[in-house]
C-alpha cells in the first residue's frame, strides 16, 4: 500500500508558476504509475498527466500540454508537476495518485493523496 501527501497548491496568478510535489511512502512506490489528477467544482476529475515508474514515458492532457511538466525522484520517492503559464482554468484540487497499470482512468488508480487546492487569478 502506497501513501501519498500532496504539497505545494496555493494562489498565483495567471500567466505564473507554480510547482506541485508528492511524497509516497511504501518500499514499492519505485514500480507504480503515478498520475496527476485535478478536480474543479461541479466537475468530474480529470486526468492531468501519467508518468511511468522508470520516468522516461509521460502522457499530458492536451489542455495542460506544453505548459504543465511532470518529473519523478524515484530515490526521493517524489513526483512533481511543474505548472507553468497557468490558467484560471486550471483552479482545481489537484491529487496524485498510484496505478499498477499504464492508463489515465481514475478507476484504475489505487491510491490517492488528500489534494492540494490550486487556484488562478485571472
Amino acid at each position: 500500500h502506497v501513501q501519498l501527501v500532496e504539497s505545494g497548491g496555493g494562489l498565483v496568478q495567471a500567466g505564473g508558476s507554480l510547482r506541485l510535489s508528492c511524497a509516497a511512502s511504501g518500499s514499492t512506490y519505485w514500480s507504480y504509475v503515478m498520475g496527476w489528477f485535478r478536480q474543479a467544482p461541479g466537475k468530474e476529475r480529470e486526468y492531468v498527466v501519467v508518468i511511468n515508474w522508470s520516468g522516461d514515458s509521460t502522457y499530458y492532457a492536451d489542455s495542460v500540454k506544453g505548459r504543465f511538466t511532470i518529473s519523478r525522484d524515484n530515490a526521493k520517492n517524489t513526483v512533481n508537476l511543474q505548472m507553468n503559464r497557468v490558467k484560471p482554468e486550471d483552479t482545481a484540487v489537484y491529487y496524485c495518485a498510484v496505478s499498477t497499470r499504464w492508463s489515465i482512468r481514475p478507476e484504475d488508480f489505487g491510491s490517492w493523496g488528500q489534494g492540494t487546492q490550486v487556484t488562478v487569478s485571472s
